[in-house]
This record gives structure tokens, C-alpha cells and sequence, in this order.
């Protein structure tokens, strides 16, 4: 008796400490956004990019202490499984129920909330990117503390609380919808409200607007598949060796062949061989298996890969078709292969057929669309009143002059006299 409490104890301890690299691990990933978003928008808006990514896993985390941990996870039954709250703050259960009792032993209380709350800080962190450039600060600061604070919760909630979509059967192992769709249709309402960037769609055509470095960009991608071990390989909310190792394999496979179906597709396209694209090309990948990674066999990854990475080239250039600014492609990387991914899990998964596939169909598009109306709402609010667009001056001069009065880059080398 006493070596199986022995044995029960150490297999939570590992288990808990598990979670908390996975949670470190995901934290990585904002570093790995900030580095992406900086390399792909133009040296003049270095600083209010790296400003926005540092100001949301701060307000994440914050307001996710405040009402998002129990919007998302209410316990019981409220509204038919739409709605729940449990209260504002944290309540960490007393004694054992809070430890080795808490979630089958798995984790504590305390590391189910610095988990759930870095993948509610990483949701809308994904707008971030596409709204840069000519954004006005504050509003976006507004509009991400009640994106995190209501809208991620509560679709959230619908799944991995337990609420109506649970119930249905909906599965999303990681997130490639409750995370990665709900940011990428925030940030497709964003932009919609926000307009594109000037000059980017002229009468003569669209003029291309590079970012100002593509070394950066790459590093940020390495970051994120980097993080994206702990994303995925902490979904399994345990340190169980079989499947944390299938994670890590499935997620590796869909982000090198997500690079893969980007390179040949963007050949094909664009008869040139587009860093960019290969780079999103992998988030691609990484996205379409979070949805299914603990379930798909090496062979389905590298489809549900490659199938993810050739959507890119195609997506990108169908929101610049329809005038959709989006300057890092975080539409097409997240809510496209977001959609894929969770549609994947009833084609390839283990639960596979069609009425799997149109649970997930449901699932995806309902995420979606509270997502997206949520976030227009408030960005139309916010430009009614406040505005949400810098001034064309302030634009061209760049949004590190405007808005916070420094510059990435200094030009300047003089040294000050003292």
C-alpha cells in the first residue's frame, strides 16, 4: 500500500512537471511571435509590433486570471452548454483535491491555469500581425483585453469545458479551431473593419510591401515549432511516454511536409522559390495537426501536412484578391489551415467518417462565426468612437515614431557628452 502511494505520487510529480515545461515551452512561442511578426512588416514598425506582443501575454494572462480560467472552465451545466461562469479570481481546491487529486492526478490547479491561460494569451496574439502597420495602439489594446477576457472563453468552453460542442462529439485535441481558427477569425474581422495598408492596392495593381527581415522571420518560425511541442505535446495533459512521443512525431512530420507542399505550390504559382511562404508553409503544417495530433499515424501527418502547406500559396493570394491586408498571412496560416486541421480529424482520424466530419464541420464553423462577430462588433465600436486607424502621415512615417517615439534601428551613432 505504501509503495503504490509511493509509485502514485511520483508518476503526478512527473506528470506535473511535464505540464510546466510544456507551459514554459508555449510561453516560447510568444517570443517566436514577436519574432516573426517584426521580420515581416517594415522596419519602421518594429517597435510597436514587439510593443503589442509584449502587452498581450501580459493582458492575457492578467485578465485570464480575472474572468477567462472560469468563463472557460464554469463546471456544470449553464445556458444548455453555451455559458458558464464560476466566479472572478482563482479558488484553488483545498489539500489533495487542488494536487494529486486535481485532474486525475495529472497536474495541479495552479499549472492547469498558467497552461490554459498561455494558450488564451497565444489566440490573440495571432491578430496581432494581422492588423500591423496601421493600427492605433490603444484600441488594439482594448479590443485584445475583451477578445482574451470573453470572446476565446467562451468559445473555449463549448469544447474543452465541457459545453455543447463536447457533447456533439466535436474533437480538437490542441486547438487548430478553439485557438488558431477563433484568432484567425478575429483577425479577418480585424482587418476588414481596420482596411488594408495604404498603397498596398492601387489602380495599376498590388504593390507588395516586404518585411524588412526575413532572417528574423525564419528565427520566429523556428520558435514556434520549437513551442509548438509543448502547444501540442502538452494537450495530452499528462507526461504519459506513448502518446507525448506520438505528439512530438505527428507535429514534427506536418510541420516539414507543411514546408514542403508550400515550396512546390509556390513554385508553381509564382516561378520563384518564396522564403515566406515555406516559412508559413510549416505554420501551416503545425496548425492543420493540432486538431488530431494525438490521433493520426505518421503517414496521415505528412498528408495533413502537405495539404495544409500547399493552402497557403493559394490562400494568400485569395485575400489579396479580396483586398484582405494581412502582412504576416495570419488569416491563411490560422483560420484556413485551422479549418483544415479540424475537418483532417474526421477524414484521417481515428473517429474518421461523415458524421465525424460534419461534427467537426459545425464545430469549426460555429467557433468561427462567434469569433468573428465578436471581434467585428467591438472593432466597429471602437472605430465608431475612439477611431482604430493611425493617420496617413503617421503611417508613412512609421508607427515607432508615432506611437512611442523611438526607433528600432537608430540611425544615429553619436555618442552623448556627458
Amino acid at each position: 500500500m505504501e509503495q503504490a502511494a509511493l509509485d502514485a505520487t511520483a508518476t503526478f510529480t512527473a506528470n506535473n512537471v511535464w505540464m510546466l515545461v510544456a507551459t514554459a515551452l508555449v510561453f516560447i512561442m510568444h517570443l517566436g511571435f514577436s519574432t516573426l511578426e517584426a521580420g515581416f512588416v517594415q522596419k519602421k514598425n518594429v517597435v510597436n509590433i514587439l510593443f503589442k506582443n509584449a502587452m498581450i501575454v501580459s493582458i492575457g494572462l492578467v485578465t485570464y486570471w480575472i474572468c477567462g480560467f472560469n468563463l472557460m472552465y464554469p463546471g456544470g451545466d449553464f445556458a444548455g452548454g453555451f455559458f458558464g461562469f464560476a466566479g472572478f479570481g482563482l479558488s484553488m481546491p483545498e489539500g489533495a483535491a487542488g494536487l494529486i487529486e486535481y485532474a486525475d492526478a495529472g497536474y495541479t490547479y495552479w499549472t492547469d491555469f498558467i497552461f490554459q491561460g498561455m494558450f488564451a494569451a497565444t489566440c490573440a496574439t495571432i491578430v496581432s500581425g494581422a492588423v500591423a502597420e496601421r493600427i492605433k495602439l490603444e484600441p488594439f489594446l482594448i479590443f485584445a483585453t475583451l477578445f482574451v477576457a470573453i470572446s476565446y472563453p467562451i468559445t473555449g468552453m463549448w469544447k474543452w469545458g465541457g459545453g455543447w460542442l463536447d457533447a456533439m462529439g466535436f474533437y480538437d485535441f490542441a486547438g487548430s479551431t478553439l485557438v488558431h481558427a477563433a484568432g484567425g477569425a478575429a483577425a479577418l474581422a480585424a482587418v476588414i473593419v481596420l482596411g488594408p495598408r495604404s498603397g498596398k492596392y492601387t489602380d495599376s495593381g498590388i504593390k507588395p510591401i516586404p518585411g524588412h527581415s526575413m532572417p528574423l522571420a525564419a528565427i520566429g518560425v523556428f520558435l514556434l515549432w520549437f513551442g509548438w511541442f509543448g502547444f501540442n505535446g502538452g494537450s495530452v495533459l499528462s507526461a504519459d511516454p506513448g502518446a507525448v512521443s506520438l505528439v512530438f512525431v505527428t507535429t514534427s512530420l506536418a510541420a516539414a511536409a507543411g514546408a514542403i507542399g508550400a515550396f512546390f505550390v509556390s513554385w508553381i504559382l509564382f516561378k520563384s522559390h518564396d522564403l515566406s511562404m515555406v516559412l508559413n508553409g510549416i505554420l501551416g503544417g503545425l496548425v492543420g495537426i493540432t486538431a488530431g495530433a494525438d490521433q493520426m499515424l505518421p503517414g496521415s501527418s505528412v498528408l495533413i501536412g502537405l495539404i495544409a502547406g500547399a493552402i497557403i500559396p493559394f490562400s494568400v493570394v485569395m485575400f489579396d484578391k479580396l483586398k484582405i491586408d494581412d502582412p504576416v498571412g495570419a488569416t491563411s496560416v490560422h483560420l484556413v489551415c485551422g479549418i483544415f486541421g479540424t475537418l483532417a480529424v474526421g477524414i484521417f482520424g481515428a473517429m474518421a467518417g461523415i458524421g465525424q466530419l460534419v461534427t467537426q464541420l459545425i464545430g469549426t464553423l460555429s467557433v468561427c462565426a462567434f469569433s468573428f462577430v465578436f471581434s467585428f462588433a467591438i472593432m466597429s465600436l471602437l472605430k465608431s468612437t475612439v477611431g482604430i486607424r493611425v493617420s496617413q502621415e503617421e503611417e508613412i512615417k512609421g508607427l515607432d515614431i508615432g506611437e512611442h517615439e523611438m526607433e528600432a534601428y537608430p540611425e544615429s551613432t553619436e555618442q552623448v557628452a556627458f
